[in-house]
Formats: structure tokens, C-alpha cells, sequence
């Protein structure tokens, strides 16, 4: 049994080729991988990379300042957090300062500016219905394109037929539109605050006033559109169709909010061939109330068949609707990919429980982080350059493998890391920058374990193929142990802290599984295959294996004490 178990090991071991193999096969796609995505360093987070710090302060409604509460601001901070990561905005910090202000820092890159406007724009979302549009800043001419916009399931700016759906003009049907909108605002004819500066008056008149009056293509206007306006009250906005024009819209008051949307997501149409689209579903009550507002809408004429969705007094998209929908619905209409995540992402998240302004708006610039960035890395190459000399001084020829399993870990990291960034938002920061420091010491901690170990075996008298065998399930046993505990740490630490601490205990927990990959498939093999090399086979005083300077015993053999002759056979094979 003892001979048979002994050839099954000797087996397996003389194929190290496999695994080295393997893990050069799985370096070379990666690699291959990361060139194919055009990511080919590492994002970087906003200490290294620069970006924006914006303030916002809380603003509580009119008798609602007990609304500004550490529920309520521990609430908003998670709505940003999932606005910016919808949009891929990597590392993005949010968190609270004070009882009244919050903290966005967004590192520059891909998405940014575009969180940048989605994290400012605080207001609650509602769907409003659509009165009358018109093109602004020109005379009112027929629509030359709609923002995307729903149909039957949802629809596009246009009608059933394809053509664009035309927003009337002053002189056709004026009568008949004047009327709708009069007895759509009857049911709060005061406007409140919507009401022009210039004193038109209150009730449909005046909001008509200020819409005749409203000019879409000057920002201050934009801006003060529907300031101050109850859900309860009809309104006027500003919104961008699909050619980028400006159009201004006189809007009924909200049946629908944001908190009764329970997810939205952009999704692709592989069998009706409308390209990207979003798909909504409500909650409970929302359902309700959205079945009642498109069962209104469906029967009516252009423009007034629509609802706008309203973010911070800007419609961002004006579906139309065909027939009553309850439950869930699709928003279509030639979205391109970013914009149908962008519109998902502002209909999922859109609704804060309080209001903000924008304080300040600071970029910060990369000079800093760059500076620390690079003293970091000088001394991450010294302490490498000491783990070296050592290994040179005191392992001789063993730290050819070891540096060959330091270039290897180190490439597999850079890889992975490139290619993190793009699949789930990693971005390399200082700390992490430091987790990747310290796990040089862990990765060579473990090639230690195992090069002790069988300078162990040899100096018992065994020559270096069998001392590598035997040295192996205990250095296993050692360098797993060690790896677990130092995984076990970083999971804990990634779990527990936030922010750039994560990225910290991200980067050592990711090393530290590398680092088990490389030792059981590359550095344990390629000693393997050293061993068969008379260099090291023959204990050559370079080698770093050298039985005299280690200090070997006389072989086992020679000092054998008499032993029954049926143990003493197999001790003998054993030997």
C-alpha cells in the first residue's frame, strides 16, 4: 500500500508543467482581455485622479424643519450613493457633515460630470401632465422631435404612424387648449409661487401668463421655473428634446411621485427591435395612481396624451400614452444605452426626502494625491528592493524563484485591477496603493514558509527532489493558514469601514487570494522542475541549498537503530 501510494505522488508530481502552464494561460488572457477593453491601467480615485467636492444643504419645506432629521439625511446619503454608482462613478464618497450638509466628492472620469448634475439636482420626482409645449426662445412651430417618451407600452415622441407628434400653435385650437388647460388647474387655480416676477396674476391666467412668458434658453429663467411649487399646484418647466432644443411646457398638478416608482431599469429589446429601452414598475399605491393618470391621458390629443417626468423643475423625458396602464410600464424611443440607464437611473433613485441646495462646488486637483502617490511608491520600491537583497543574500539561487513569483503576482494584480475598474467601479486610491505595499511582505512571507521547509527536509539528510515533496503538506498547511487569517482581516475591515478604507482592505484581501494562487500554481511547480536541474539537484553552494552549509545530518540510513525485519522493509523503502 506504502509502495502504491508512493507511486501515485510521484506521478502527479512529475507534470509540474500543468500548472505552470495554467497560470501563464490564465496571465496571457487576462492581459489579452484588459488590451481588448482599452482599459489598460488602472482607474484611479479621487485623491490620485482629482474630481469635484460639492456641499449640499438640507432646505426644509415651508412648518417642516423637523423634517431635517438624521433619518432623513442618512436616507438622502444612500439615494446619492446609488445615483453615482448607477452611473458607474467609481469611489465616489458620500457622507454627512453636521446635522444640515452633505459631501459628494466624485473623482474626474468617466460619468462624472453627469453625476455631478444628477447629485445636485435634489428635488423630489414627479409626473405631471402635460398641458401645452411649445418650442422656446421662437415662435411656437409644430415639434420637430420629443424628448423619448412612452407609448402603448410606452412610446417615443411620436404617433402611431411615425410621425412627430406636433405641439399646437398659438392659433390652432388656442380656444379649445385654453379651455383644457383652464379646467386642468381648476382644481388649485392658484399657482403660488410659480406666479412671473413681472405680476401676471394668479390662477390659470397668471400661470398661462408666465408661460407665455417663460424663455427656456436663458438659464436664470430655466432656473426659477416651478420654484416653490406644491405637487398640489400646476407649474411651468423647461426641458431638452432629442435635436437638444429647448422646449417649455405648462404642466397639471402631480398625480404620480417618485417614491411610487419601485425600480426602473434600462434594458435592451432583442425581439421588438426598439433598441433600449427603460421599464418601470410601481408600488402598490403608485400603480394606482399611475392606472388613473394614463387612463385619463390615453384619451386625449397630443400634447395632452402625455406626462412629463419632473426632476428638480426639469422634465426629463415626456412620454405620451396610448392606452391605461397599471402595474409596470416601458419607456421607449430610440434611447441610445446611456441615455436609457441615465433616465432608469433618475426614475429609481430620483425621489429624496428632502430638499438641498447646492452650497459649493470644489475641484480638487490630483497634485497632492500625485505627490503622496509617488512617495508612496518610493517607498513601496525600497521595501521591495530590501525583500530582494535579502532573498539574494540569504536564498541564492532559491530567489530567482522567488522574484520570478513576485513578477507574476504583481502582474496578475496589475491586470486584475485594470480590469476591475470598468466590470464593478474599482478605482485605485492611497490606501489601496498601501494594501498592495503590504502584500508584497505576505506574498514573500509564503515563499519563506516553503524554502524553509525544505531546507528543513535536507538538513535531515534527504537530497532536494524528496525534501521538496515532503517539505510541501506542511508549508500548505502554513501558508493557507496564514492567507486566511490575513483574507479574514481584510473581509472584516472592508465590511465594517467605508470609503477609502475600503479600498485598503480590498486590495490586501485581493493579494492575499493571489497570493495562494501563485505559490500552489507557479512557485511550487517551478521548484519542482529546479530540483531536476543539477544546479540545485547537486546542492551547488550557489543554490542556496548546499547540505553543508545548511549544516545536514549524515543520512537517515546510517543511523538506523535495529528494527523488527517487516518494519524495518517498509521504513527502508520509505527512506
Amino acid at each position: 500500500m506504502a509502495a502504491l501510494k508512493k507511486g501515485q505522488k510521484a506521478s502527479a508530481q512529475s507534470k509540474p508543467g500543468r500548472s505552470l502552464a495554467l497560470i501563464l494561460i490564465a496571465l496571457v488572457a487576462l492581459t489579452g482581455g484588459m488590451f481588448a477593453s482599452g482599459h489598460t491601467t488602472p482607474r484611479l480615485g479621487i485623491d490620485l485622479a482629482g474630481g469635484t467636492s460639492i456641499t449640499l444643504a438640507a432646505v426644509p419645506e415651508a412648518g417642516q424643519e423637523s423634517a431635517i432629521n438624521k433619518t432623513n439625511m442618512d436616507t438622502a446619503v444612500s439615494i446619492m450613493e446609488r445615483r453615482v454608482n448607477g452611473l458607474g462613478v467609481s469611489e465616489a464618497e458620500v457622507q454627512t457633515q453636521g446635522t444640515r450638509n452633505i459631501i459628494v466628492n466624485i473623482p474626474k472620469g468617466t460619468n462624472s460630470e453627469q453625476a455631478r448634475e444628477q447629485v445636485g439636482t435634489t428635488a423630489k420626482l414627479y409626473f405631471r401632465p402635460v398641458l401645452k409645449r411649445d418650442r422656446s426662445g421662437a415662435a411656437a412651430t409644430p415639434d420637430s422631435g420629443a424628448s423619448p417618451s412612452a407609448s402603448a407600452s410606452t412610446g417615443s415622441g411620436e404617433d402611431a404612424d411615425g410621425d412627430q407628434a406636433a405641439s399646437p400653435t398659438p392659433t390652432d385650437g388656442a380656444t379649445s387648449q385654453g379651455r383644457a388647460v383652464t379646467e386642468a388647474l381648476k382644481a388649485d387655480p392658484t399657482p403660488g409661487a410659480s406666479a412671473s416676477a413681472s405680476g401676471s396674476g394668479k390662477g390659470a391666467g397668471g400661470i398661462e401668463a408666465q408661460y407665455a412668458a417663460l424663455d427656456c434658453t436663458k438659464p436664470a429663467q430655466r432656473v426659477d421655473a416651478g420654484k416653490g411649487v406644491k405637487p398640489t399646484e400646476g407649474t411651468v418647466a423647461c426641458g431638452q428634446d432629442s435635436a437638444g432644443q429647448w422646449q417649455k411646457y405648462l404642466l397639471g398638478p402631480a398625480e404620480v411621485e417618485g417614491g411610487d416608482v419601485d425600480k426602473a431599469e434600462a434594458v435592451y429589446d432583442t425581439q421588438g427591435g426598439a433598441g433600449w429601452k427603460v421599464t418601470l414598475g410601481f408600488t402598490d399605491g403608485g400603480s394606482k395612481k399611475f392606472a388613473s393618470i394614463t387612463g385619463k391621458l390615453a384619451q386625449k390629443q397630443s400634447p395632452q396624451n402625455e406626462f412629463a417626468i419632473v426632476l428638480d423643475g426639469n422634465v426629463v423625458s415626456n412620454p405620451y400614452v396610448r392606452q391605461a396602464l397599471s402595474g409596470s410600464a416601458e419607456i421607449s424611443g430610440n434611447f441610445k444605452q446611456e441615455e436609457a440607464k441615465n433616465l432608469a437611473n433618475i426614475l429609481s433613485y430620483g425621489s429624496l426626502p428632502l430638499s438641498f441646495r447646492e452650497d459649493s462646488v470644489t475641484t480638487v486637483t490630483a497634485a497632492l494625491g500625485g505627490e503622496q502617490l509617488q512617495a508612496g511608491l518610493i517607498a513601496g520600491a525600497i521595501g521591495l528592493a530590501l525583500v530582494v537583497l535579502y532573498l539574494l543574500f540569504y536564498y541564492r539561487g532559491l530567489s530567482f524563484i522567488a522574484i520570478l513569483s513576485l513578477l507574476v503576482s504583481a502582474a496578475l494584480t496589475y491586470v486584475i485591477m485594470s480590469l476591475l475598474g470598468p466590470t464593478i467601479g474599482f478605482a485605485l486610491n492611497l490606501p489601496a496603493v498601501c494594501g498592495a505595499i503590504v502584500a508584497i511582505g505576505i506574498t514573500a512571507d509564503s515563499f519563506i514558509v516553503f524554502f524553509e521547509r525544505v531546507r528543513d527536509e535536507i538538513r535531515e539528510g534527504r537530497s532536494l527532489r524528496p525534501a521538496v515533496e515532503r517539505a510541501w503538506p506542511r508549508a500548505r498547511r502554513t501558508v493557507l493558514v496564514s492567507d486566511f487569517v490575513s483574507f479574514l482581516a481584510a473581509a472584516v475591515l472592508f465590511v465594517v469601514t467605508v470609503g477609502k478604507v475600503q479600498g485598503f482592505a480590498f486590495t490586501l484581501g485581493l493579494t492575499t487570494v493571489l497570493d495562494v494562487v501563485v505559490v500552489f500554481f507557479f512557485t511550487k511547480p517551478l521548484l519542482t522542475l529546479m530540483a531536476r536541474r543539477p544546479f540545485f539537484a547537486r546542492g551547488h553552494k550557489w543554490s542556496g541549498l548546499d547540505p553543508k552549509a545548511l549544516g545536514a545530518k549524515p543520512p537517515l540510513r546510517r543511523t538506523r537503530r535495529p528494527v523488527p525485519a517487516t518494519v524495518g522493509a517498509v521504513e527502508s523503502k520509505e527512506a
